[in-house]
């Protein structure tokens, strides 16, 4: 137990490290009810604000646009759904679980003309529902990553979820964001794929199965075309758009493109210049 607490001590320094240098004095947060201190402890990890200019690549990077929903855990004095709000014109909602920090956020999404936007939900991350968000931010401690990690991955495919500093374990990113002073890491939930699909349109007078195996947004596997079996190529999984190459016996190729919806897919097969309209059912 001891060395866990060092352990978790010393990813808490961490953090204040990576934000060393850069950020603005104590003094400067907070207002006349309530000001924090960087360092501060709180449930499960200290505060330590992610500065402007990584807060701007976090959303870039996620490609936010007026039409998401953005969720950021552990919101602190609001600073990423405030921003999100004014640049972007979304809807974003901060989960604190510090009362006085919540408080504090809702006044400075007052004073910053986004309190119609933004909401602040004084609470534990570990409890509140956060399913609807379509981009999720955090800056937490690996183990915290970790834990949320089945909840985001049982997410809407297509989620955007951005990590400063910190990753998700063996689930490896999508892209790493690199600023002046610190980093932040992307994912995007892939839809779950994994399995045996039944294919209708790519043959007409022989069955077609599609046999997937997926660790992430990593899939392989084959596509068995009455007796053939051929391996697919390139296959990709990006949210809930399935696409993949394969040979067929006499050496075409043929392209695949789907949207994964449940067990279902529909989409297109192409080859050469012909295209023919594809669905699929998992079994």
């Amino acid at each position: 137990m001891k060395t866990l607490n060092r352990v978790v001590i010393g990813l808490s320094m961490a953090m204040l490290a990576l934000s060393a240098g850069h950020a603005q004095s104590d003094s400067s947060y907070g207002d006349d009810k309530y000001r924090p201190s960087v360092g501060q402890e709180g449930k499960d990890v200290i505060w330590v604000p992610t500065n402007g200019e990584l807060v701007g690549k976090m959303l870039e990077a996620a490609k936010v646009t007026s039409s998401d929903i953005v969720y950021d855990l552990g919101a602190g004095d609001g600073n990423i759904p405030i921003t999100a709000a004014k640049k972007y014109g979304v809807r974003a909602v901060g989960i604190e679980f510090n009362a006085d920090m919540a408080a504090l956020a809702r006044r400075n999404a007052q004073r910053a003309g986004v309190a119609d936007r933004v909401k602040i939900i004084n609470g534990d991350i570990f409890q509140e529902n956060f399913s609807e968000a379509t981009v999720v931010t955090l800056y937490l401690l690996p183990d915290l990553n970790l834990k949320l990690r089945p909840t985001i991955l049982k997410m809407k495919p297509g989620t955007r979820v951005v990590s400063h500093a910190f990753d998700m374990g063996d689930w490896e990113p999508d892209q790493r964001i690199e600023s002046s002073r610190a980093n932040a890491f992307l994912w995007v939930v892939p839809a779950d794929v994994a399995g045996e699909w039944a294919l209708d349109g790519v043959e007409i007078h022989q069955k077609v199965s599609l046999q997937l195996s997926q660790r992430y947004q990593r899939i392989g596997g084959n596509i068995v075309i009455g007796k053939s079996i051929q391996p697919i190529l390139g296959a990709q999984i990006e949210g809930d758009r399935l696409s993949f190459r394969y040979l067929d016996a006499k050496g075409v190729l043929h392209h695949i493109k789907a949207v994964v919806r449940g067990s279902t897919l529909e989409g297109e097969h192409q080859t050469g210049s012909t295209y023919s309209p594809l669905k699929g059912t998992r079994r």
